[in-house]
């Protein structure tokens, strides 16, 4: 997975006022789960706050980054667990973060690419990509950039689904029976098939 290096402060004050404050001064605010629990046994947040306009380079991207989390000093490793947006301006109004390590696997969706010039294409088909992203399992070093699936031979009229898939190193979170990519048939290539069975009578 590609890196990115983001720079935070800690957060000190709360509040509704407070956070329209942070907002109007093109801040973030943010919060980071990690291992630490507290007293009641569930995951303590560090709150702090990013630039919004270093944000926008991880968010508004098709990659998906592990990202370096420097806060006054202190590195953090995380992922982005959830992004909130307003409802009508689309702006980033909070991010939260998920700390990894190095051997605890963590599930994420992986950009699918399409390689090859499919059969059904060349028979006059069109391939539809059906799913953009597969969650797959796996310690974060281990998990690829991109999802790499070679649809040469996938003819008129066929599928690839989760399930046909393998890749060396990952668990595939998502369900087996969602498609992944099919090869529609088009006008061109109803008309070419009735032409054939027409000629061979």
């Amino acid at each position: 997975m590609k890196e990115f290096q983001l720079n935070g402060k800690v957060r000190e004050t709360f509040g509704k006022k407070e956070t329209k404050m942070l907002r109007k001064e093109g801040l973030v605010p943010c919060n980071i789960y990690g291992e630490k629990k507290n007293a009641d046994g569930l995951p303590e947040a560090i709150a702090f706050t990013i630039p919004a306009n270093e944000l926008r380079k991880v968010i508004y991207t098709p990659h998906v980054y592990v990202c370096n989390i420097n806060i006054e000093g202190t590195n953090h490793v995380a992922i982005i667990k959830e992004l909130q947006f307003h409802p009508v301006t689309d702006a980033l109004l909070h991010v939260d973060f998920y700390e990894v390590n190095e051997t605890k696997p963590i599930t994420i969706g992986i950009p699918v690419k399409l390689n090859g010039l499919a059969q059904g294409v060349r028979d006059g088909g069109r391939l539809a990509l059906q799913i953009r992203k597969i969650n797959v399992t796996a310690p974060y070093k281990q998990i690829p950039e991109i999802l790499e699936i070679d649809v040469t031979n996938l003819g008129l009229g066929k599928s690839i689904k989760v399930g046909e898939l393998s890749f060396e190193g990952l668990e595939l979170a998502t369900s087996k029976d969602v498609v992944v990519c099919t090869v529609k048939m088009t006008r061109a290539a109803r008309s070419a098939a009735g032409a054939t069975t027409e000629s061979a009578e």
